[in-house]
């Protein structure tokens, strides 16, 4: 089921004997530009045999596109083929668009499916491994080594998040605390009795954590953390720096989706923090203008679309992404080109009066109000034929009302001015809105509610 007409040019890496080995780089991340794309162009071609021989919904999909892998000889080929998305593996659920099934599968992962169907993604023991690696590589580039202790705020289950990450750990040597999320009074006693080094979670449930320390008459910047680990919902350059500020730590990204593999697709290096270095010995992406699909150069902005090039259980081609952002040329890895932070994605753009934005703007400009907390919530109404918009935050505890709401009259003009859209701005009490230990909700919309 797994073999292709061309043999796989992949096998995972042994885990080090030694475990002070496991700090090292792995040979792949300071491979040359040149090299790094020979290995995709040698890997891709395996890559689209394989999906095409043995998934029928990829023989499908490329015949009615009039595209053969034996169409690839070079990068550039891969523009040839057809884009999948979320629909094409929804369609195929729960498992037919595998390669791998029965005794060749070791893991099933899956999403909440709460905007409609799952989708189902697998593992095969390779696929586990270099999952593994390419956290432990992720982890390395951020600060960890062998011997740290690693507390895991990310959610265990079918949420990828968790167990990536917690294999991750593992593989570069780190005892793991698998604390899950939720229970923010339970993490913050095991963070100050265990002592971890480092913590794995949601940019904004860490500061759901660091409320805690607060109301058990805890400094958040006396904890032993030193660095934090950070995905699962786009953040800013603010969002950094209030985190850093408030522990006293380093705050580095961590980037990854279920489809494509889970966390660990990409990772930020700490003597840099200048973005996301996506590892291309394992994917080629892409950036494309997600009204147009037309490929886009590096450095201009648009949608990530990412191929896979060792993936056995689920190979993906082309997968769009809609997280919108742009590719750079690498820094502390040269051959490895880095992604820049996520400013949206392209299915949760909001258009209001004809005014595209992204809650990651309102995010960037409420940080930069001292008397306003970094906890809001968006909300669409259409009550007069006309769409509005309701910004809904709290103040910070040290700040009056008074002086938060003066802050908000600030926040609605920086909106006006620089996002060009008009909007009310509410200002609500310390932890009245809802905290969440995954994925952040940020937007209702209630128009169809109205």
């Amino acid at each position: 089921m797994l073999e292709a007409s061309i043999p796989n040019p992949y096998t995972p890496a042994p885990v080090p004997a030694d475990p002070e080995a496991r700090g090292a780089k792995d040979p792949e991340e300071t491979m040359s530009r040149d090299q790094i794309e020979a290995l995709q162009t040698e890997r891709l071609r395996w890559s689209l045999h394989h999906a095409y021989e043995n998934v029928p919904a990829y023989t499908e999909h490329f015949d009615a596109h009039g595209v053969h892998p034996s169409d690839f000889t070079e990068l550039e080929d891969l523009r040839k083929f057809p884009y999948t998305d979320k629909e094409f593996l929804r369609r195929n659920y729960p498992f037919k668009a595998f390669a791998a099934k029965g005794s060749e599968l070791r893991r099933i992962h899956a999403s909440s499916g709460t905007t409609g169907q799952p989708t189902v993604v697998g593992y095969t023991d390779d696929d586990l491994a270099t999952w593994a690696t390419l956290v432990a590589r992720c982890f390395r580039a951020s600060g960890v080594r062998p011997g740290d202790i690693v507390h895991n705020a990310y959610g265990y289950g079918l949420f990828t998040g968790g167990l990536g990450a917690h294999y991750g750990a593992e593989r570069i040597g780190a005892a793991v605390i698998p604390m899950s999320g939720g229970q923010t009074e339970k993490q913050v006693q095991i963070i100050t009795d265990f002592q971890p080094t480092t913590i794995l979670s949601t940019p904004t449930y860490l500061l759901t954590i660091a409320d805690g320390f607060r109301k058990l008459g805890l400094d958040p910047r006396k904890s032993s953390l030193q660095r934090a680990i950070l995905g699962a919902e786009p953040w800013t350059e603010e969002m950094r720096r209030e985190i850093e500020q408030t522990f006293e730590i380093d705050a580095l990204d961590i980037y990854g989706l279920s489809e494509v593999m889970g966390p660990g697709v990409a990772g930020e290096s700490v003597e840099t923090k200048d973005g996301l270095h996506i590892w291309e010995d394992h994917f080629r992406p892409e950036i494309i203008d997600p009204f147009t699909d037309e490929v886009l150069e590096t450095g201009r902005p648009g949608e990530l679309v990412f191929t896979s090039l060792t993936k056995q259980a689920l190979p993906i081609i082309r997968y769009r992404t809609h997280d919108l952002t742009r590719l750079l040329p690498g820094t502390s890895h040269p051959g490895h080109r880095r992604m820049g932070r996520i400013t949206g994605r392209s299915d949760d753009m909001i258009i209001l009066r004809g005014v595209n934005l992204f809650p990651s703007q309102i995010e960037e400009l409420a940080l930069q109000i001292p008397t306003l907390s970094p906890h809001f919530t968006l909300e669409i109404t259409r009550p007069n034929r006309m769409d509005e918009m309701a910004v809904n935050i709290e103040r910070r505890v040290e700040a009056t009302l008074e002086a938060a709401q003066e802050g908000a009259r600030l926040l609605q003009k920086e909106i006006k001015t620089k996002i060009g859209s008009s909007c009310a701005i509410n200002v609500v009490e310390p932890d009245t809105l809802t905290r969440s230990s995954g994925k952040l909700k940020r937007v209702y919309d209630l128009r169809d509610k109205a």
